[in-house]
């Protein structure tokens, strides 16, 4: 048996919405499943009434038809007391829930509102106003828990991400007037500020530029935690002198020792840009080439190509790869988001040839305004199906004073 009443008058207006509210009365007895429907009938509320007799019923209407508010009697033949709100609350987190008791029952009341119930009324003694009124008040309640609570985990998960900013995105520690870094950082978990791709930038006392881009696989907030984890590895082990293979040894070492997953690795570039900006050493680790800007165009670096760290630990087959560069111009280093999004409609990825035309029809050739324009461009491109991190970090010389922006 169900019921569908008819709504109240067009003037009501519900406050939070104006739809009608979803009611499930989960009760035993035809008898006080009428006279709940009754009540409902004369009162003000927009509603639409649905009736089952025993718990195993309620959970699938309620997955068919998720409630605002169950009306729930603790005495059910297939479970009884606060059980029963357990039962709800666990099967439709975000209805109101209100328990239907007789006077004898006043402390399983008292214990199924402490066990978060929104209210309960006797049988017997409910009139239309008052459960008018106990059923707005308690959609009402629970709206306004859901808010606190969406708020607090808002917060939460602000605070988490400025923790993962300072620690995945920290500030270039140069030296010297040399280089000019510009920085881009986009997430592709929803909602996250931050996710597993890591850049870093360090000036030793040498003179020497040292840079880092790497993207942990997978996405998530362990993906993250791994990626300050190497960041930090990576610019300690710099600043204490170790370069080269001998660098992507103790990173990886790192990872394999901290990683939450045996399947989990990473990819990274390593570029050291000599004091004299006359050339720089490159090393890829499962990463792609970066792009070297100059005169006006780009193209991609020829470099040896190594694993990707915690692929096969130990094996220290990474290559460096030396980099004659002009007086003026820049590196361009990048995750793997920027360019295996769509270039259109069709399956067809950006790619890195992609990338190098984005560059060449840039409307603006200042630095941040070319990032941006990148950025903005194969994400428009992409059109949403493709959502990993994405990260660019642009080193530039001989152009000014050096400037660092993200």
């Amino acid at each position: 048996m169900s019921f569908d009443t008819t709504p109240a008058p067009a003037a009501w207006q519900d406050p939070a919405d104006g739809e009608h509210y979803r009611v499930l009365l989960v009760e035993d007895d035809a008898g006080d499943a009428l006279l709940v429907q009754e009540y409902l009938a004369d009162t003000r509320l927009p509603h639409v009434l649905r009736w089952s007799r025993d718990l195993a019923a309620a959970l699938a209407d309620i997955a068919a038809n998720p409630p605002d508010c169950v009306l729930l009697d603790l005495g059910l033949p297939d479970i009884v007391g606060v059980a029963a709100v357990e039962a709800i609350q666990a099967a439709c987190p975000r209805a109101a829930v209100i328990v239907l008791t007789g006077l004898a029952e006043a402390r399983s009341a008292n214990a199924a509102v402490a066990s978060g119930a929104q209210d309960y009324l006797v049988k017997g003694q409910v009139s239309t106003d008052l459960l008018d009124r106990t059923l707005r008040y308690a959609i009402h309640r629970k709206q306004a828990e859901r808010a606190a609570a969406e708020l607090r985990e808002n917060q939460i998960h602000a605070r988490e991400n400025a923790r993962l900013e300072r620690g995945l995105l920290p500030t270039p520690l140069l030296r010297s007037a040399g280089v000019t870094v510009n920085s881009r950082y986009l997430p592709g978990r929803e909602r996250a500020l931050l996710g597993g791709d890591f850049l870093d930038v360090v000036q030793t006392p040498d003179g020497v530029v040292h840079a880092v881009i790497g993207d942990v696989s997978g996405h998530g907030p362990d993906e993250a935690a791994l990626g300050v984890c190497l960041r930090i590895t990576w610019r300690a082990l710099v600043l204490a002198g170790h370069v080269g293979a001998d660098l992507l040894d103790l990173l990886e070492q790192v990872l394999v020792a901290e990683r939450p997953r045996t399947e989990m690795f990473a990819t990274c570039t390593t570029v050291s840009i000599a004091a004299d900006l006359r050339s720089a050493s490159l090393l890829l680790a499962g990463h792609h080439e970066p792009l070297l800007c100059a005169d006006g165009s780009a193209r991609e670096v020829t470099a040896g190509f190594g694993p990707a760290l915690g692929i096969t630990p130990g094996r220290r087959r990474w290559q460096t790869t030396t980099l004659e560069l002009p007086a003026a111009g820049a590196l361009m280093m990048y995750t793997d988001g920027l360019i295996e999004g769509r270039s259109g409609p069709g399956l067809e990825r950006l790619g890195a040839a992609g990338l190098i035309e984005l560059i060449a029809a840039a409307p603006e050739p200042a630095v941040n305004s070319l990032l941006d324009h990148l950025v903005g461009t194969a994400r428009t491109l992409n059109a949403g199906r493709h959502s990993d991190d994405l990260a660019i970090l642009h080193l530039s010389w001989g152009q000014g004073p050096p400037v660092h922006r993200r």
